[in-house]
Order: structure tokens, then C-alpha cells, then sequence
């Protein structure tokens, strides 16, 4: 086996529109040698409990528990695959788990409070159309949050702890990290990395991290309507991974 992934997934609705290309990338990866194990995180999917239970911290011992249970099965080296928010929550668990790991991130989000604050503006949205939309905007909802209320946003059952967890966190991930492949989708035929990610991941290869950074045409397919898929990632995934298990001995800083 080349190496044990274990996916964190997006967060909310974004992860059941990414399920399609999260499965697809997860058997183009095991056909080159990779074991992939995806679960459904608290409140999520085929888990037990609702959404409105869940909380960040819980979230990354789900992840903890995930890796746990790959090692029983395998030594071959660990890769985190944060897509979305799930980079968010792949940085909080390279914090927790005492022991070295690699990162494929898909269109990491960068601020947990950014991150958060997009997901509520979805409520405001959703209020305006139903002509009841309260004043005060997000800081309103977060106010109501930090009262220890729940709010309903799009049928997920947002926690006052969740938000929490998810407003405190970022890309800052722990100094075991060494190698991290990067990729992002953008329009047009020549798309680039946001100017916020290539900053992000300047940082990275200042500390000496191995850093894969790659933008790709195709749709956004975590936030479109109908269900897209973008074969061009699951290309460069599959590329970056097979290059990514080679690198260590060559330049740290590779592309």
C-alpha cells in the first residue's frame, strides 16, 4: 500500500454535493495502491445523532477515530484529505494526533470564521426570500450562538459549540506536517491559486513544508445546483499523489 488516506469531509450541505467526486477520487486513488477510508462525522450522512449535536471537538475525535482504525490495518504513511472546511478541520487533528501526516487539500477554506460566516449568510438569504429577515445580519446570529441558542439554517441544526469550534479554527497546521498537495479549481483555461491561498501557501514553504500547489479548469462543483463533477482534479490529484510518495528525498520545496 502506498499510503492509508483518510478523508475529512466539507462541511454541511457542501459535503452532499461533494459525495459524487469525493467517491470517484477515492477509487482512482485506491487503483494506484492508496486505502481510502471516507466515514460520515457526527450527525452527518449514515452517523449516528443529528447535526445539531454535533461539535468541532467532537468532530475531530471522528477523525482521530478514523485514523486509529487505519493503523490497525496498515503502517504505510498517513494522508489527511481536507476538502472545504474539512481543511479546517484536518489542521485542528494534525494538532491533536501525536504523530507525522501528509496533506491533500481540495479548495481549503482558510478562516473558520469566514468559513462560518458565508454558511450564515445563507440563513439571512433564505429570511430575505421568505420576506422575514431580521436585522442585525450575521452579528445578530452570532449573538443569538453565543447566547447558547441553535439556529436552523438550510434543515442543518447549527449548534452554539460547532460554531464555536468552527469560528476559532484555521489552516495553521502542526510543525509534523511535511508535505502538503494543494489544489484548487478555478475558471477559464488557465486558472491560478487565489491570491489569500498562494500567501498561505508562501507560509508553508517558508517553514520548509513540501508544498504541491496546482490550480485546475472546472466547475465548483461543492456550490452548483444541479451535481457536477470535475475530472480535471481527480487528474491532478492522482498525479500530485503519485509524485507526492517520491518526494522526500528530493528538493523540499517540490514545484
Amino acid at each position: 500500500m502506498r499510503g492509508r488516506v483518510v478523508h475529512v469531509p466539507a462541511f454541511a450541505e457542501e459535503m452532499n454535493k461533494c459525495r459524487p467526486m469525493t467517491a470517484l477520487a477515492a477509487r482512482s486513488l485506491a487503483e494506484i495502491g492508496y486505502g481510502v477510508l471516507q466515514i460520515d462525522l457526527l450527525g452527518c450522512g449514515d452517523s449516528s445523532g443529528d447535526f445539531g449535536d454535533a461539535t468541532w471537538d467532537s468532530w475531530v475525535a471522528d477523525i482521530l477515530a478514523g485514523i486509529e482504525w487505519t493503523q490497525t490495518r496498515s503502517e504505510a504513511p498517513l494522508w489527511l484529505w481536507g476538502l472545504r472546511g474539512g481543511a479546517l478541520l484536518a489542521s485542528a487533528v494534525t494538532h491533536a494526533a501525536d504523530l507525522a501526516s501528509s496533506l491533500l487539500l481540495w479548495q481549503p477554506a482558510l478562516s473558520g470564521r469566514s468559513h462560518l460566516t458565508q454558511f450564515l449568510r445563507t440563513k439571512l438569504a433564505s429570511d430575505m426570500l421568505a420576506d422575514n429577515a431580521a436585522g442585525g445580519g450575521t452579528q445578530a446570529l452570532r449573538a443569538q450562538l453565543q447566547q447558547g441558542t441553535s439556529i436552523e439554517i438550510a434543515g442543518y441544526r447549527l449548534s452554539p459549540a460547532l460554531a464555536a469550534g468552527m469560528d476559532r479554527a484555521d489552516c495553521a497546521f502542526a510543525e509534523k506536517v511535511e508535505t502538503v498537495i494543494w489544489l484548487e479549481v478555478g475558471a477559464g483555461a488557465d486558472p491560478a491559486l487565489s491570491a489569500a491561498s498562494q500567501t498561505a501557501v508562501d507560509a508553508l514553504r517558508n517553514r520548509r513544508v513540501r508544498v504541491q500547489a496546482e490550480a485546475v479548469a472546472g466547475p465548483r462543483f461543492w456550490q452548483t445546483v444541479e451535481t457536477e463533477m470535475c475530472p480535471s482534479l481527480i487528474e491532478a490529484t492522482v498525479a500530485a499523489m503519485k509524485e507526492g510518495d517520491r518526494v522526500v528525498s528530493r528538493d523540499p520545496l517540490f514545484l
